[in-house]
């Protein structure tokens, strides 16, 4: 609900017409000319909220655990495309409010710790339908090749395929995600082991789908484009009563791509329902299952200690399209009930069961070009992955008070089984027999078959993963100006890896203690300065828990340690400025061998340092920015061969980034969008030998609203047609960046 200057409330109804009008951005610019000056973010009552002019909305438990989430607003006549949800934490392009961070609704600048919010909003104008090329803007973010079948990032020069999360529950199966049903993206940087668990050095990722909210939606998205590019999507929504609400979101898209016989196609279908059981205690069901076809590709290789002839070759395939295929089916089911007892303490509990069946099969350059350009050497293998997850996790908040200062108490637990299959085959190939097959680097796609056969050093075994965590976790607020957080975090983890080809079994079992603390100084009521302190862990068998070796078994689990001290100023009620330092120290951690595609040396240590500024808003009612630049210096802190030593970088992470978008509004149902992208140069393994240059990049948006109901807009990525690196998994399997791209969309709601 919204306060007005004077004595009247402003009503739901009344929000809605002022988004609409494009004056709740004004509002909140400008409280001293506006109407609408304060957000008030409890959740909303009988008397605030009426979506359908024939019936109000039951009245919503009256704490936070239990209101609905996300109400979606057609865009204004000005081309905004505003999303607004019933919290008031994410209008546009700012977010005001989560709770991933500290499982309690609480404010951004009260949360001791850098987080960046892509709201949908900002997806919707850059016209991103991947998990890469959302957090391409997101500073501190680095997106790794990932093989060219699965999202691969790095957070803070830490890099990982597996702290994925959907509403806070782990998605750590490998693949490319789809953001048809996402709401908005949360980036949370440094250790997160106290809400997360395991991992999430770095970072974590954390999606927040769309959901069932009583709110009538009726929306058809299409879109087309270069490169053939064809898809839909779809988001149906209403109530069927007073208590119970649906939601549908489906996509369908089949696309080609800049690069060589690299085509795509995918679909999913997500239905949601929300069950308003009483009147403190709600039911939310979602159900989705996502379907992802491509070939993986593995991008092209070096010669000399760069990327060859890269600019010649942005769409050359190195492999074999007849034999190279990857697919994943996964089904996910979560159910979350929220409750609210009669002494305050609020519960909720999710539990999810995700199946992921994956298979991939790639040839690729298993080195660099010789020195005379006339060879090349391809390899092939396949993989399966499957996995299955059961996940539940159930926490408790009470608040109360001792004297003058104000507590708000966490407590829960996570039990998790997880269990599937890594089984890798590697490519003989049919015309010689071997595992190389030389090529000429000018025509590197090769129809030759291959025989695919379980080798000595390839993976072939089944793994269980059996977790039980608790937590406990205290926000302090001593008064307006001072507050501290203070956490504790047991896991257990009991892992087995079984071989299937002769049956031995290797098991480990780890319990690990993850501390968290926090401090919010906050002299004006717009501008905190805080400093935390985190600890993750990541037991020996790494990112995935696949497989569990002899002298994994024995090895130290690895350790990340945090510090950070950060500034929050709300620059005007719409515009958010953010600013950190960090030290990050990783111990135990595996470096990839360049040389060895597929092995690890043996376990490192790496410093990271490093600062990041923010900007996120509204700079006027007609400018919208998001954005940032990181310094990030990621570096090896001991030998581990001749070649990766002290002082090097860590691979794919640039010293320097920045990035801006920004969405002015012209008038008249016209807006334009303009962003630039600029990394100073990296290295694609740690080594270092192989330099992968810097670039930028300037994007473009062009938005049209025919209507209040009806929008078209038209992306330009890369529009200058840069030719550079935007990527790699190693020394020689580096990807081109796109060439200048064009995609046309259409959105009309009903």
């Amino acid at each position: 609900m919204m306060k007005a200057q004077g004595r009247h409330a402003l009503s739901w109804p009344m929000l809605l017409a002022s988004v609409a009008s494009s004056s709740i951005v004004a509002a909140l610019i400008h409280p001293a000319h506006a109407q609408v000056t304060e957000i008030n973010t409890g959740p909303p009552t009988a008397q605030a909220v009426h979506p359908l002019p024939q019936a109000a909305l039951p009245r919503a438990a009256s704490v936070d655990g239990v209101t609905l989430d996300t109400i979606s607003v057609s865009g204004s006549r000005s081309g905004r495309g505003l999303v607004v949800d019933s919290s008031g934490a994410q209008v546009g392009y700012i977010a005001k409010r989560l709770r991933s961070s500290t499982k309690t609704d609480t404010p951004l600048i009260d949360t001791p710790q850098a987080i960046s919010v892509v709201t949908q909003a900002q997806i919707r104008d850059q016209n991103v339908q991947s998990l890469g090329d959302a957090l391409r803007y997101v500073p501190g973010v680095a997106i790794a090749q990932g093989e060219g079948h699965r999202d691969e990032i790095l957070i803070r020069g830490q890099r990982t395929n597996a702290d994925f999360f959907v509403n806070g529950i782990r998605d750590d199966a490998r693949y490319f995600r789809d953001l048809y049903n996402t709401q908005r993206i949360e980036v949370l940087k440094g250790p997160n082991a106290m809400i997360f668990g395991r991992g999430g050095g770095g970072g974590i990722v954390n999606r927040v789908l769309k959901e069932a909210d009583g709110v009538p939606i009726r929306e058809v998205l299409l879109q087309g484009g270069q490169f053939a590019n064809k898809r839909m999507a779809l988001d149906v929504g209403d109530r069927l009563s007073e208590t119970a609400f649906f939601r549908l979101n489906g996509v369908f898209e089949d696309t080609g791509t800049y690069r060589d016989f690299i085509d795509i196609r995918r679909y999913g279908v997500n239905p949601t329902m929300t069950l308003l059981l009483g009147p403190q205690t709600t039911l939310r069901l979602s159900y989705e299952f996502f379907s992802d076809n491509r070939i993986p590709d593995r991008g092209i290789p070096s010669q000399g200690g760069r990327a060859w002839r890269y600019r010649d070759n942005t769409a050359t395939l190195f492999g074999a399209p007849l034999i190279s295929r990857g697919s994943i089916d996964a089904q996910i089911g979560t159910a979350q009930l929220d409750h609210v007892f009669e002494n305050g303490v609020v519960m909720r509990s999710q539990s999810r069961i995700a199946d992921y069946r994956k298979f991939h099969q790639n040839a690729f350059p298993n080195g660099p070009v010789n020195a005379d350009n006339t060879e090349v050497v391809l390899r092939t293998y396949n993989s399966q992955t499957d996995r299955t997850n059961y996940f539940n996790q159930t926490d408790f908040t009470y608040k109360f008070a001792t004297g003058p200062v104000a507590h708000t108490l966490v407590g829960g637990f996570e039990l998790g089984y997880q269990q599937g299959i890594d089984f890798r085959r590697d490519g003989f190939w049919n015309t010689t027999g071997r595992r190389d097959l030389v090529v000429n680097p000018y025509s590197p796609v090769t129809a030759v078959g291959a025989t695919y056969r379980n080798i000595a050093s390839g993976n072939n075994n089944t793994y269980a993963l059996g977790l039980a965590a608790a937590f406990v976790q205290d926000q302090i607020e001593i008064d307006e100006h001072l507050q501290f957080i203070a956490g504790l975090r047991y896991d257990h983890f009991n892992f087995e890896s079984r071989d299937r080809r002769d049956g031995s079994l290797n098991a480990r079992i780890d319990n690990l203690v993850s501390p968290r603390a926090g401090v919010v100084v906050k002299p004006l009521d717009n501008l905190a300065v805080y400093g935390s302190y985190g600890v993750s862990y990541l037991p020996s068998a790494g990112d995935q828990f696949r497989v569990l070796t002899p002298g994994l078994a024995l090895a130290e689990p690895e350790t990340f340690v945090n510090a950070e001290i950060g500034v929050k100023y709300d620059v005007t009620p719409a515009l958010q400025l953010t600013a950190a330092l960090f030290n990050l120290d990783r111990t135990n951690q595996p470096i990839p061998d360049p040389n060895n595609p597929g092995f690890v040396l043996g376990a490192g240590r790496t410093r990271t340092q490093g600062a990041e500024i923010g900007l996120n808003g509204y700079v006027t009612d007609w400018w919208a920015v998001a954005g940032g630049y990181a310094f990030t210096d990621a570096r090896i802190s001991a030998d581990l061969s001749d070649s990766v030593v002290a002082g090097n970088i860590v691979g794919l992470v640039p010293l320097n980034t920045f990035s801006l978008w920004n969405k002015f509004e012209i008038g008249g149902g016209v807006a334009v969008g303009v962003g630039y992208l600029n990394q100073a140069h990296s290295f694609a393994a740690s080594d270092n030998t192989v330099r992968l240059p810097s670039y930028s990049r300037f994007d473009l948006g062009l938005f049209y609203e025919f209507s209040e109901a009806v929008r078209a807009q038209v992306n330009i990525e890369n529009l200058f047609d840069r030719r550079y690196i935007v990527s790699a998994h190693n020394n020689n399997n580096i990807l081109p960046g796109a060439p200048r791209t064009v995609r046309f969309q259409l959105m009309a709601r009903f």
